[in-house]
């Protein structure tokens, strides 16, 4: 069993080295090599002088005098032994002149029970500290780019956990997979998440050796002692994982959950849950495509780049009192944590306490919004389950700071300056319509206040009860933006043409008043093998993000036909479509551009005619 062990923990590291973007072959062989395995980093002499006859698991190569010790054992008990191997491989190495170990890493595990992995820097001074990100342990390999970081830089200390988006991906359908294969309904996995990863919060490991009822009790005591703690214990019922009846079945469960933990600790999940990241909205992105439940009920969830987006043009700032009234998985209040955690620092402690409010009708869903603030250090928000329409936000003061508390009564003390939203989705006309829900956000806000929705393009061209609805919005407040979005921005979930917009509150729009339109075709992200992954090019929605900060802001802007123009809004028009298609020119040919097309066609057309030849 140990050799059986040893041998899945080697390929285990080497398949995550691999995933984490190392060049996986042998440095001594050429062709851009960064990991020895065990005899061969004996070839190198200055690791040889050091090492002597000893074989660490992998010696990785982060500089060409910088390397890596990473030593591993078949069981969890042995993570400590395979930990202080790896320190005394490096101290070894470390007698030489000319390379050093700077990073070292004990690996204890195997495929049937998960892997722990836990890695420390080795300073210049002789100290040996863990690497953290945000103050947490990292607890799964790092990549290139992070290892020279630490090495260059003689710290401990991540600057940023950037969590590949494939890897990412991967990582969530191999978890979908496995509680797929263990007979978890769909609906239900994201629930599995949040006590998975509520558990997760003490450095303390769970009794993975314990039955399936022992295993899953200590789950769900540790769910709950979190919960509690942040004075949120009405959530626990709604995470609380079951066990089913028959043994065979309980054995399967308890095994899929184990390899959620693990899986998650792959990707130092409690790190980068306190990064700039909605990682559980894209977990929940991920099965949202195989459930039902979110999608019958028009729950889309708001791509990350969109809500940073979001929180940019709308300049979010600690003294604002931000409001999600349909808040999902927290993906926009996120946004706005971070960028004032990024920008204003030194306030972000009361930012979080008192200046974000978010309301979610389903529970399960709201209890992964929850979980995303608790792992940014503060679970008393104000973010509940309910439904928005019968509930009001009225001004209070809490510790002497500007906040506000959820009322059933409407009251006059109005508390929100900004709004951060995407509306469920309307599915039937004689359901509750996207702005029924932009109505109720702009009655708890104060005047002047700026609110931002995503909603389907068609809500501000429709006929009908859309077109009373645009009447009646611009009778008493101000558009101030309409940015239209590719149709597969939500893809997998759906398939809808988005626009962002952006209006003033209690402004009245004037005759003529000007709106700023925009057209964005590319957003940096290409639809590839049933994703959508960045691209890595220059793209629009950045190039176009300064301009849109500044109109919004009272600045003028440079204008492009056919992609960013400012237009007087005729409220006179009787069908008053307010879409970028209906306001923006037309887009000016590039003449170079419109050569190359013509002689791509003139190429085709000929090619056409030789095939027909030949035949």
């Amino acid at each position: 069993m140990t050799r059986k062990s040893e041998f899945s923990s080697y390929v285990f590291i080497k398949n995550d080295l691999g995933n984490m973007g190392w060049n996986t072959r042998n440095p001594s062989k050429g062709n851009n090599g960064q990991v020895y395995t065990q005899q061969e980093c004996l070839d190198h002499p200055e690791l040889a002088a050091g090492l002597k006859r000893q074989r660490p698991e992998y010696v990785v190569k982060v500089h060409e005098d910088v390397f890596w010790i990473i030593e591993a054992k078949g069981t969890h008990e042995k993570i400590d032994d395979a930990y202080n191997e790896a320190l005394g491989y490096a101290k070894d190495v470390n007698k030489s002149k000319i390379v050093k170990a700077r990073l070292i890493t004990g690996v204890a595990g195997n495929d049937d029970d998960g892997y722990l992995v836990n890695t420390a820097f080795l300073h210049l001074d002789g100290r040996v500290s863990p690497v953290k990100y945000n103050n947490r342990k990292i607890t799964g390999f790092l990549s290139p780019d992070q290892a020279r970081y630490l090495s260059d830089n003689d710290t401990a200390d991540l600057n940023e956990l950037v969590t590949n988006e494939i890897l990412l991906l991967s990582i969530a359908e191999s978890i979908n997979e496995e509680l797929h294969k263990a007979s978890i309904n769909k609906d239900l996995r994201a629930t599995v998440m949040s006590a998975v990863l509520l558990s997760m919060v003490s450095d303390t490991l769970p009794n993975f050796n314990g039955s399936p009822d022992v295993f899953i009790k200590d789950i769900n005591n540790r769910a709950e002692d979190v919960l509690i703690t942040h004075a949120k214990r009405e959530f626990a019922e709604y995470i609380e994982l079951r066990l089913p009846q028959e043994e065979a079945a309980k054995n399967k469960y308890k095994a899929a959950v184990v390899r959620v933990f693990f899986l998650l600790r792959k990707i130092n999940i409690k790190a980068a849950m306190d990064g700039s990241h909605d990682l559980l909205g894209k977990f929940y992105e991920v099965f949202l495509k195989y459930g039902n439940g979110a999608k019958d009920i028009g729950i889309v969830l708001t791509p990350r780049h969109i809500t940073e987006f979001s929180a940019e043009i709308l300049d979010i700032k600690a003294s604002d009192l931000v409001y999600d009234p349909a808040c999902g998985t927290g993906g926009f209040l996120v946004a706005a944590y971070d960028r004032v955690r990024r920008n204003e620092p030194a306030k972000v402690e009361m930012f979080k306490k008192h200046r974000i409010f978010g309301v979610e009708q389903q529970a399960n869903v709201a209890a992964l919004a929850i979980v995303n603030m608790i792992f940014r250090g503060d679970g008393k928000n104000n973010i509940i389950n309910g439904d928005c329409l019968s509930i009001n936000l009225n001004r209070k003061i809490r510790n002497g700071e500007a906040s506000a508390e959820y009322q059933n009564h409407t009251g006059d003390r109005k508390a929100v300056s900004k709004v951060l939203m995407n509306p469920p989705f309307a599915l039937k006309r004689d359901d509750e319509q996207e702005f029924t829900f932009i109505d109720h956000a702009l009655d708890q806000m104060l005047d002047e206040g700026l609110l931002l929705t995503v909603v389907p393009v068609s809500v501000m061209y429709a006929s009908g009860r859309e077109l009373e609805w645009r009447k009646h919005l611009l009778a008493q407040n101000t558009l101030l933006a309409v940015i239209g979005f590719p149709n597969d921005l939500f893809y997998p979930q759906a398939s809808v043409e988005p626009v962002i917009v952006v209006i003033r509150k209690g402004v009245p729009h004037e005759q003529n008043g000007k709106c700023l339109f925009v057209r964005i075709s590319d957003d940096g992200f290409i639809k590839l093998k049933k994703r959508r992954l960045p691209h890595g090019r220059p793209y629009q929605l950045d190039a176009l993000q300064g301009s849109i900060f500044k109109f919004i802001h009272g600045g003028v802007l440079p204008e492009v036909d056919g992609l960013i123009q400012t237009k007087p809004v005729d409220l006179t028009d009787p069908h008053l479509e307010l879409i970028p298609q209906q306001y923006l020119d037309n887009a000016k040919l590039d003449s170079d551009e419109l050569r190359r097309s013509l002689s791509t066609i003139q190429s085709e057309l000929v090619f056409q005619e030789i095939r027909r030849g030949l035949n």
